[in-house]
């Protein structure tokens, strides 16, 4: 199963691919280690066969979605101690 992701989200590398295709209009093959390993990037686009267009410092790369990995976070939802009391549906404070 593919991994999904959003255009404009931040990835990191979480594996190095034996070879690197470049997201040019004619590709180019370039060695592995041009990126490296837990270099973080910008997805910009999405290609089929599950390749996503990754811009990293030194250009932008086709990547198979097995070697990236999401690094946005997920907001965290208050601890319970931070949660108001509600009050309770018949609660008037109208005291004529």
């Amino acid at each position: 199963m593919t991994k999904e992701f959003t255009i404009g989200e931040t990835v990191r590398v979480i594996a190095l691919p034996p070879y690197i295709k470049t997201a040019e209009p004619m590709p180019m093959l370039r060695p592995p280690d041009t990126i490296r390993l837990r270099e973080e990037g910008i997805v910009t686009d999405r290609r089929p066969g599950g390749y996503w267009v990754v811009r990293f410092d030194r250009g932008a790369f086709l990547l198979d979605s097995q070697y990236i990995e999401s690094i946005t976070l997920e907001p965290e939802s208050p601890p319970a101690s931070h949660v108001e009391p509600s009050l309770p549906a018949d609660s008037d404070r109208s005291d004529d």
